[in-house]
């Protein structure tokens, strides 16, 4: 351990990643469905879109198991196998509404319960399997 201060933390999430071999379908979900707005996308490679004050990373895995071609973006190989999740803060007001449109545009509900902390939390999956919750942000206060 190094005698030097430790540096403040980070001060909260800027990005997650997430897994989807079918591009166009994870964009048609999170745009569609969700309502999110694509901030980048790279067609075979990646959709990136906007959550807040962060941004939800949709990767194809084939192609981010690749090492970098560009050595300007020398970001190294990355990946995942198998589902993902994340987890979408949603005002508690809203979730009601939430399921419902969830519901109307036929994404099954895996789950919708309260944890111990009296915050709730509702469940579902992407076209690629990935498990998204949209919670109340109390989950973690």
């Amino acid at each position: 351990m190094s005698d030097e201060p430790r540096p403040v933390p980070p001060s909260h999430l800027l990005e997650a990643a997430l897994y989807a071999e079918d591009l166009e379908a994870a964009e048609a979900f999170f745009t569609g469905v969700l309502g999110l707005d694509v901030v980048v996308r790279v067609p075979g490679r990646h959709v990136f879109f906007r959550c807040g004050t962060g941004v939800l990373l949709v990767f194809d895995p084939r192609a981010t198991a690749q090492p970098p071609k560009n050595p300007d973006l020398p970001v190294p190989p990355h990946g995942a196998q198998g589902p993902g999740h994340a987890c979408l803060a949603v005002d508690g007001a809203a979730l009601d509404a939430w399921r419902a449109h969830l519901e109307a545009a036929g994404v099954e509900i895996e789950a919708d319960f309260r944890w111990p902390t009296g915050a709730r939390s509702i469940y579902i999956r992407d076209p690629a399997g990935n498990s998204l919750e949209l919670a109340e942000p109390r989950l973690w206060m």
